[in-house]
C-alpha cells in the first residue's frame, strides 16, 4: 500500500502540482494576470473542450441520469454540511454562506480533469466531463444562493449560471451527438486543439493567482471549511456510489471529482458579492496544498 502511494504521489500528484508551481513561480516574473489566463480558459478552452469532448461521447443515456443524480445528492449533501457545521457553531451569517459555497465547489476543471484522466485513464474523460458539468450547474446556484443569503440578494441572480459558456457550449454537442449528424473535420480540429489547451492553462493560472496571495492566515474556520470539503465530500461520495448502481470508472470518476479541494473560481462569486473573499480565497489557498495528501490517500483507495 505504501508503494502504491508513493507512486500515486509522484505520477499523479506531483504532475499536476507541478504546473501549479510553475505558474506560481513564472507569473510574477514574466508579468502573467491570472484574471486574462483564467479568462481565456473559462471563455474559450473549456467550453472548446466540453463541446469536443460530450460532441463523440458515446454514454448511455440511462448512465449519464444515474451519474447527474448521483453527483447531485452528493453536491448537495456537502452544501448542507457545511451549512449545518457553520450554524452549529455559531457563525454570522456570511461565514455560514461561505462554508457553504466552499463546501460545494470543488476544483473539478484545473485538477478534476488531469487527475482522472493520469489515474483511471483517457477513457475516463469522458465521464469526467458529464460529472463537470452536472457539478458547475449546481455549485453555481448553490453558491450564488449562499453568497446572497446573508445579505438578502435577488435569486434572478441564479440565472446567470445558464449563461455559463460550458454549459452554452453543451447544448449543440448533446444535440450533434444524439442526432448522429457528425461533427465537420474543421470544427472537430479546431476545438481539439482549443480543448488540449484547458488543462495545461487552467492550472499555470491557479499558480499565478495563488502567488498573488498576499498571506496565508490558518485559522481555525479555515480548516473546519476546508475538511468538510477535503473529507466530508469525498466521504459521501464513497457512501452513496453503491446506491446509484454506479461502478468501474464512473464509480472512480466521481469519487475524485468529489474530492477536489476547493475551486478558485469560489474566490471570484467571494468577491463579487462581498461575501468575506479574504477568508474564502485563503481557504481556496489552504484547501489546495492540503489536497496534496487527502488526494493521495483517496486515490490509493479509489
Amino acid at each position: 500500500m505504501n508503494s502504491q502511494l508513493v507512486s500515486i504521489f509522484i505520477n499523479v500528484i506531483t504532475p499536476v502540482f507541478a504546473l501549479v508551481v510553475i505558474g506560481w513561480f513564472t507569473g510574477p516574473r514574466l508579468g502573467l494576470e491570472a484574471r486574462t489566463m483564467s479568462r481565456v480558459a473559462y471563455f474559450l478552452f473549456v467550453p472548446a473542450f466540453i463541446f469536443s469532448t460530450l460532441s463523440t461521447a458515446t454514454i448511455q443515456a440511462d448512465l449519464a441520469v444515474r451519474m447527474i443524480g448521483y453527483t447531485a445528492v452528493v453536491h448537495i449533501g456537502v452544501a448542507l454540511v457545511g451549512f449545518l457545521v457553520a450554524w452549529l457553531l455559531g457563525k454570522s451569517a456570511p461565514m455560514i454562506g461561505a462554508y457553504t459555497l466552499i463546501a460545494v465547489f470543488g476544483n473539478v476543471g484545473n485538477f478534476g480533469f488531469p487527475l482522472i484522466e493520469f489515474h483511471l485513464g483517457p477513457a475516463a474523460i469522458e465521464l469526467a466531463a458529464i460529472y463537470f458539468l452536472a457539478i458547475i450547474l449546481i455549485s453555481f446556484v448553490i453558491g450564488v444562493v449562499a453568497a446572497n443569503w446573508h445579505k438578502g440578494g435577488s435569486w434572478v441572480a441564479i440565472l446567470e449560471v445558464f449563461k455559463t459558456p460550458a454549459l452554452i457550449a453543451a447544448v449543440p454537442a448533446i444535440f450533434i451527438n444524439w442526432s448522429g449528424i457528425g461533427v465537420p473535420l474543421m470544427v472537430e480540429r479546431v476545438t481539439g486543439l482549443l480543448g488540449q489547451a484547458m488543462v495545461p492553462v487552467m492550472l499555470l493560472a491557479l499558480g499565478v493567482q495563488l502567488a498573488g496571495t498576499e498571506s496565508l492566515k490558518i485559522d481555525s474556520d479555515t480548516v473546519i471549511a476546508s475538511a468538510i470539503r477535503l473529507l466530508v465530500s469525498p466521504a459521501l461520495a464513497f457512501l452513496l456510489v453503491g446506491f446509484f448502481g454506479l461502478d468501474g470508472l464512473e464509480r472512480g470518476a466521481g469519487i475524485m471529482q468529489a474530492a477536489m479541494p476547493a475551486a478558485v473560481l469560489t474566490s471570484i462569486i467571494a468577491l463579487e458579492y462581498d461575501l468575506l473573499p479574504d477568508f474564502v480565497t485563503r481557504t481556496v489557498l489552504f484547501s489546495t496544498l492540503a489536497s496534496v495528501v487527502t488526494l493521495t490517500l483517496i486515490l490509493g483507495v479509489v
